[in-house]
């Protein structure tokens, strides 16, 4: 986490001291900061920089993925509906292959 951040987090603590603790208010000051420093250090944090960086990365490989995925669907159907023409080996299309590949799947998926 930032410094300044501590800074105004550790100052906040420190004002909201009764007024009889403000002699050990610098004390205070100076242990709430090396607290917030040493906990906040712990966690697994991320800049919100970081942050949203990596949101537009997923939002661009979502996208890529949609389109592929498209992509997948229409190459399928092509092939599925081109299964007369060409070789139904070299396609997997065909009748006997067409009822082993679903035969195939169904048990994965």
């Amino acid at each position: 986490m930032e410094s300044f951040r501590i800074d105004e987090i550790a100052r906040k603590l420190r004002e909201s001291l009764p007024p009889a603790i403000l002699t050990v208010q610098k004390d205070m000051e100076n242990n709430f900061r090396a607290v917030l420093r040493s906990t906040l250090g712990k966690l697994d944090v991320v800049t919100r920089e970081e942050f949203d960086t990596q949101t537009k990365v997923l939002e661009r490989t979502r996208a890529r993925l949609e389109q592929l995925e498209a992509r997948v669907q229409a190459l399928e159907g092509r092939a599925g509906g081109s299964s007369g023409m060409g070789s139904g080996a070299a396609t997997g299309a065909g009748e006997a292959g067409s009822a082993g590949a679903a035969g195939a799947s169904s048990p994965i998926g």
